[in-house]
């Protein structure tokens, strides 16, 4: 299925580009999200007449995501969690006690925000973790776990 894409995809495209993807990719993912439309003559035609307003919010998207990028760049935040003696947690700390924990300092992060690629924490400890506020700005941050007795 030949796609239109309203915003950037990773990997895909940028704004305005004419893809092809796969049918299930775009009826399941691109479309309901509002990233893709079907290329249409009639949608093609709607795009253009959009295209500089829709440009317009993708770089004040890109500027909103960098001025976030600046207050939260080598950031420090301190999550609690109940550990064993040995400094084992009884749990983990996910993306979305993170983004919980940033929210609470008064930062704006969605906990898809939060990228753990090596997964969530099970250790007492100091990790440095990457956010990915948008396509292209990334903020790194110090995400610091306590135990708790």
């Amino acid at each position: 299925m030949q796609v239109i894409l309203m915003d950037k995809v990773a990997n895909l495209g940028n704004l305005g580009d004419v893809v092809k993807v796969k049918d299930g990719y775009a009826r399941n993912f691109l479309i309901p999200t509002g990233r893709a439309r079907r290329a249409s003559a009639a949608n093609l035609e709607a795009f253009a007449a959009q295209k500089a307003e829709l440009e317009r919010i993708a770089a004040e998207k890109l500027a909103d995501a960098q001025r976030r990028g600046e207050k939260l760049e080598g950031a420090s935040v301190t999550v609690t969690q109940k550990a064993g003696v040995d400094g084992r947690l009884f749990g983990s700390v996910t993306n979305a006690d993170i983004a919980d924990a940033l929210n609470a300092l008064g930062h704006d992060v969605a906990k898809a925000d939060v990228r753990l690629p090596d997964g969530p924490f099970k250790t007492v400890g100091e990790y440095p973790v990457a956010l990915g506020l948008h396509h292209d700005v990334t903020a790194n941050i110090t995400v610091v776990v306590v135990g708790e007795q």
